[in-house]
């Protein structure tokens, strides 16, 4: 009987209702002339009392009634009670989890007095697009959970528009102490229908949680419906998390060298570490996945320490071996960035390896320049480039960052990203966007280098566009040390057989 209400109740409410509520009195009246219709006519009122409209319904729960804000035990409740509720009419429902980017910041820098009224904003936005049996809460501070009513039609096309439809009310631009914020939401969901087996409420609260994460991953702004593949890559990522606190500490992640090559003498001007791990079992690892992993570990920290400290090792190594490698540049995360004992640390371990700030170079991608730089971030820019350590700008020309960076910030170098050098020796625009970015460091007088360099027809165009140094594939991909030794004997003597040729000496 309750599944007989809903489906009635489902079919006489929203737009089609509309269009066959006449189409139905019409054919009434054809039909049986004016006795049909007035059977029509009070029989349909019967009908809408029989879908449970004009009476109070089922109670909501004393969460549901009490609650705006809940933590993820009582979160997981709700969802248990709204796929039970779900469960005995027959129908479905769906759990649809949103994490708000831009309230932390707003905590941060000017307090929960001002972030508080902006919460409750974007949990009044949900609510006021919600239909009829639909809830919305928050859980913690940035994330929040919607709760779909039960319905026989909960189909992956459905539920994306329904998320996109939320997902473009909190992102609206809202005012807070005279500011206009603006705000990015990740969008994670899971209906009952795509669970394999029984639905239970923390399937479909856990289904959504990992939606939520890919999403977020993603990048800003973000809709993700969990799937197979996304749980099995969920529990893959959970499995390498797990690893790599050992592959930390037994060396199986290690950085690699990258050779960093001179336009003008073809000599090698620097090498950039770049972390690989060897996994006994999978092999290489892809970086772009166990970086990740790092980062939601909140291992980046000591992944630097162990890059740095192999970087600075080599040098020395190649130092007595008279192999001359000017520079090794590390990858510093946002995180580290902005660390009160970052400049010490890296002062620590220069003097302990006996080498100058010099021989240091230290990359900072154009991201974390980006939206909401860091105070701390410029102060300690400023001071590694008055010890001397190399900056250079990673990634220049992504767009994330002001080019007021440049003339803020002692950078030495501008690494000019991948999308601007790609084909530039085919694609004239692109030549010319090239041009103009060679054209303003110069102006400048900021170094550069064209990074993920594929082809020798690259090369030799970037050469002649005056761009000061090149790194990609197409010169040499990344190689542990030792290796690095060996290719640098072999490259310093490949210049000398090249300029003996140019000199026309035997």
């Amino acid at each position: 009987m309750l599944r007989v209400r809903h489906l009635l109740r489902h079919a006489l409410r929203g737009p089609q209702a509309l269009a066959f509520v006449p189409a139905l009195t019409l054919a009434a009246f054809w039909l049986g002339g004016e006795t049909m219709l007035v059977v029509f006519a009070l029989g349909l009122p019967a009908l809408y009392l029989l879908a449970g409209w004009g009476t109070a319904g089922p109670a909501p729960s004393a969460a549901e009634q009490q609650a705006d804000i809940v933590d993820t035990a009582a979160a997981r409740t709700l969802v248990d009670s709204r796929v039970r509720e779900a469960e005995a009419a027959g129908l479905g429902t769906a759990c649809l989890l949103f994490e708000v980017d831009g309230l932390a910041e707003v905590a941060r820098k000017s307090g929960d007095t001002d972030a508080e009224p902006l919460r409750e904003l974007i949990l009044m936005r949900l609510r006021g697009l919600l239909r009829r049996g639909d809830s919305a809460v928050r859980i913690g501070d940035n994330r929040y959970m919607v709760l779909a009513a039960p319905s026989p039609r909960l189909d992956l096309e459905s539920l994306l528009q329904m998320s996109a439809r939320l997902q473009s009310a909190v992102e609206e631009p809202a005012s807070s102490d005279a500011t206009m914020r603006q705000f990015a939401a990740s969008v994670g969901f899971c209906a009952t229908p795509r669970l394999p087996g029984t639905p239970t409420g923390d399937r479909l609260f856990d289904a959504a949680r990992i939606a939520l994460t890919e999403a977020a991953r993603q990048g800003p702004s973000a809709i993700r419906a969990w799937s197979d593949t996304i749980a099995e890559d969920h529990r893959t990522r959970r499995t390498l998390t797990t690893e790599l606190r050992a592959a930390l500490e037994n060396g199986q992640i290690q950085p690699w060298f990258q050779p960093q090559i001179c336009t003008s003498t073809g000599d090698i001007s620097g090498v950039e570490a770049l972390a690989r791990w060897i996994h006994p079992e999978r092999g290489i690892v892809p970086p772009a996945q166990f970086l990740r992993c790092l980062e939601e570990a909140g291992l980046h920290e000591r992944l630097t320490e162990i890059v740095l400290q192999h970087s600075l090792n080599a040098l020395r190594s190649w130092d007595d071996t008279g192999i001359h490698v000017p520079r090794a540049s590390v990858n510093i995360a946002r995180g580290e960035l902005a660390s009160t004992s970052l400049v010490e640390r890296i002062e620590w371990e220069l003097d302990r390896f006996g080498l100058t700030p010099a021989r240091l170079g230290i990359e900072v991608s154009e991201g974390t320049l980006g939206i909401g730089r860091d105070a701390r971030i410029v102060e300690n820019l400023l001071a590694l480039g008055k010890t001397g350590c190399f900056l250079d700008l990673d990634d220049f020309g992504s767009g994330q960052a002001p080019l007021t960076a440049l003339t803020s910030l002692p950078f030495d170098r501008i690494k000019i990203d991948r999308s601007h050098v790609s084909r530039v020796d085919r694609d004239e625009r692109q030549r010319r966007m090239l041009a103009g970015i060679l054209g303003l460091a110069e102006r400048l007088e900021i170094d550069t280098l064209a990074e993920g360099v594929e082809s020798v027809g690259e090369h030799a165009l970037l050469a002649q566009l005056g761009c000061g140094h090149v790194q990609g594939f197409g010169i040499v991909r990344a190689m542990p040390a030792d290796e690095l030794a060996e290719w640098s004997r072999g490259h310093r003597a490949r210049i000398a057989d090249a300029q003996r040729l140019g000199r026309g000496t035997p």
